[in-house]
């Protein structure tokens, strides 16, 4: 029976220094993790506190974790799924990277937040134009698909989800005002329509902005195909350690027939 142990990070955004990371990879290591999810704005800091620190120190802060990553899955055979911000021609670009010990892969997010509050359309110099598959490989037997957080909400990924018969949704997240319950709820039910596990890993910390304070609550999760939370974390920093078996992914697309039905009806 095909196994995939997998692992997410709640932390706040990290510093320059490689000590705390390398403390939990090192721990996730020993108990088997092959592909190791971070959650949004944890390699950067948060987006609205970026135009007070200067664009070379956001690069600098960017290229400094990709190294650092690159040289963790050499030196414990990992895959990283993280998000960080890539700078261009003085433009920040909100990406997805795919690090493991042989390539580097970068994913630009196609649908970013749009509202007044929280405007990273507007801030970053992310593409519009029409959508295309998220970063989607296949690890030990396993489809893995990549997917932004605000992503998790438009029918066409998960259109792909179930298209490319994805075993495992990596859903980095940076959830705030007390948005618990609607993003578990959405979690589950996706989990269950397209038979998938979803691995969210949500970051930490706070920020405040006239006068209103953002908690981040971590409650990162995996949420297994017949839509129930398998693990989760608190509101702690912390790591979810967890092993996906594709034989549960199987039981449950046979049983509830979705994707068969879907597929008797193209061939009409």
């Amino acid at each position: 029976m095909k196994e995939l142990t997998i692992a997410a990070l709640q932390l706040p955004t990290l510093g320059m220094q490689a000590t705390k990371l390398d403390f939990y990879l090192r721990n996730a290591h020993s108990r088997g993790a092959k592909v190791v999810l971070l959650g949004e704005y944890v390699l950067n800091h948060f987006f609205k506190e970026i135009p007070n620190i200067p664009i070379n120190m956001v690069k600098e802060q960017s290229d400094k974790h990709i190294e650092l990553l690159k040289k963790f899955a050499l030196k414990y055979n990992m895959v990283f799924i993280a998000p960080i911000i890539v700078v261009e021609k003085e433009s920040y670009i909100k990406t997805i990277v795919k690090i493991t010990e042989k390539s580097t892969t970068f994913y630009e997010q196609q649908i970013l937040m749009p509202y007044e509050h929280w405007n990273e359309k507007n801030f970053f110099s992310n593409s519009i134009k029409p959508l295309k598959a998220p970063m989607t490989f296949t690890f030990d037997g396993f489809k893995i698909m990549v997917m932004g957080g605000f992503e998790l909400h438009f029918d066409p990924f998960w259109e792909e989800v179930t298209q490319k018969k994805v075993d495992l949704v990596l859903l980095p997240t940076a959830s705030t005002f007390g948005s618990h319950n609607r993003w578990r709820e959405i979690i589950k039910t996706k989990a269950f329509l397209h038979g998938c596990y979803i691995l969210r890993a949500n970051r930490l910390g706070d920020f405040s902005d006239n006068n209103v304070k953002w908690k981040f609550y971590g409650d990162s999760m995996l949420v297994d195909p017949k839509g129930e939370i398998y693990m989760m974390l608190e509101d702690k920093e912390s790591m979810l350690i967890e092993t996906i078996k594709k034989e549960v992914i199987k039981e449950h697309r046979k049983s509830w027939g979705f994707e068969k039905e879907l597929n008797i009806r193209k061939k009409l």
